[in-house]
């Protein structure tokens, strides 16, 4: 784990271990704007013929697998995360299940599909040019090993500046979009029209012939 990243573990590990397996447990203040966050991120799956293999990283408790299940979308899932805590959680969450939950920062595979909810929004005391560092990498490594596109979420520059908070990280949504189009894909898709303080892209790349 790159130093960085060690006291966004701790912070999450101490969120699941006061809230257990809740929204509140990942940071997010409520059931429905998890669930609203995952259904703009999974527009990606749309069309997808069979079942496509999805990268999720920062798994969390594995929230966005019962999402899937929730509304029948199969997939062949794998998910990540950087504290041992939430893979423990996740684990615990979904016993005997086919689906993986490792405690890893960079897929082992190759899949079809990635996807990141809210791992870029806790920077904590990391310098905002080191933690865009971190996402630019991240971002490199989600293109690299998906096949046919990817999805990530940021808060966005466009919140209110009285609400923002110092320890999180807000994107500029025209410098990702921009960033996206020249780096990884021409087929990217900005959402910023669904009610929370925050953006969605979705890039998409050709399918392997």
């Amino acid at each position: 784990m790159k130093p960085l990243l060690q006291p966004i573990a701790d912070y999450y590990a101490e969120k699941v271990a006061t809230h257990g397996p809740t929204p509140q447990g990942a940071d997010w203040k409520s059931a429905e704007s998890q669930s609203l966050r995952f259904s703009v991120l999974v527009r990606m799956l749309a069309g997808a013929p069979g079942t496509p293999s999805l990268d999720d990283y920062g798994c969390g408790y594995g929230a966005l697998l019962d999402h899937l299940r929730s509304t029948r979308q199969a997939v062949d899932y794998l998910g990540l995360d950087a504290s041992s805590r939430m893979v423990e959680q996740a684990r615990r969450c979904h016993p005997g299940d086919e689906a993986l939950f490792v405690e890893q920062t960079r897929s082992p595979r190759v899949s079809r599909f990635a996807v990141a909810s809210g791992i870029f929004n806790v920077r904590l005391g990391n310098p905002e040019s080191a933690w865009e560092g971190h996402i630019l990498e991240t971002l490199d490594a989600m293109h690299e090993l998906s096949v046919e596109g990817f999805a990530f979420n940021c808060l966005s520059t466009y919140s209110d500046p009285p609400l923002r908070k110092e320890y999180l990280y807000y994107g500029d949504p025209c410098h990702y979009f921009d960033l996206c189009k020249r780096r990884y894909a021409a087929q990217v898709s900005l959402l910023h029209d669904y009610g929370l303080y925050e953006f969605t892209l979705i890039v998409r790349k050709s399918p392997a012939p």
